[in-house]
């Protein structure tokens, strides 16, 4: 199956990350669907991508964080589309740093856990299903390591949520050891910026899609974890699991 004949999903495609993923893939000649609660943020995106890819660039506002909301924009985007044959998971928010726990709230905790986790959950009870059985198609998590340290006082809850995800991906390795579908992740534990808001030891998120489109391309590893802590990385790592 050619890039020309696979439509990949990426939820949280309009973000700073996603936005790197979908550029990348449609430079590639994929037809890539991206589903925001805003239309302004797919209008921004449409903006930024080559423009001789705009006509493979599929958008869909709707609300892949409830259960209704994602099979709402699954007929959508099937009825659209007709397919879809790849999935990449990179949702969430960009920064938590709200001071230390005792000086936030439970609605604030929910928040984030419903942002990291459910949303992540929810999409991809919806999604998984449209992939799992054929070994042609991906569905890859873009992760935070934010889980395993505190980055920096006053994001507490941003690694409770970061956390919280990675257990996740991690379960579904386990309960889903021979699934057919290529099932990976890309675990960041470092900053991800736009090249004018770079700052010392963060990914480009341009070269990050980059990364990331070659790994749903080449679809030869499943059930694997690339860890990426400095730019180097997104070629030493990849290099070293054979992409």
């Amino acid at each position: 199956m050619s890039n020309v004949d696979r439509v990949v999903l990426v939820l949280g495609g309009a973000g700073t990350v996603g936005s790197g993923i979908v550029k990348a893939l449609l430079d590639k000649g994929f037809r890539v669907a991206v589903i925001s609660r805003e239309s302004s943020r797919l209008e921004r995106l449409r903006s930024f991508v080559s423009p001789n890819t705009t006509q493979d660039l599929i958008t869909i506002v709707g609300n892949v964080g409830c259960e209704e909301g994602a099979e709402q924009v699954k007929q959508a985007l099937l009825k659209e589309a007709g397919k879809v044959t790849d999935v990449v998971s990179s949702l969430g928010f960009s920064w938590w740093q709200r001071g230390p726990p005792h000086t936030q709230t439970l609605k604030d905790l929910h928040w984030v856990v419903e942002t990291l986790l459910f949303s992540t959950f929810v999409s991809w009870k919806a999604f998984f299903p449209l992939v799992r059985d054929d070994s042609d198609c991906t569905y890859t998590f873009i992760t935070g390591g934010a889980g395993e340290k505190l980055l920096m006082p006053g994001t507490g809850f941003l690694t409770v949520g970061a956390a919280s995800t990675l257990a996740f991906c991690q379960v579904l390795r386990e309960e889903y050891p021979d699934v057919p579908c290529k099932l990976n992740q890309v675990k960041i534990d470092t900053g991800v910026a736009t090249p004018e808001r770079l700052a010392p030891g963060y990914l480009n998120h341009l070269d990050l899609g980059e990364a990331v489109a070659a790994l749903v391309e080449r679809r030869n590893t499943s059930h694997t974890t690339f860890t990426v802590n400095c730019p180097e990385d997104l070629k030493t790592v990849f290099v070293e699991k054979n992409l």
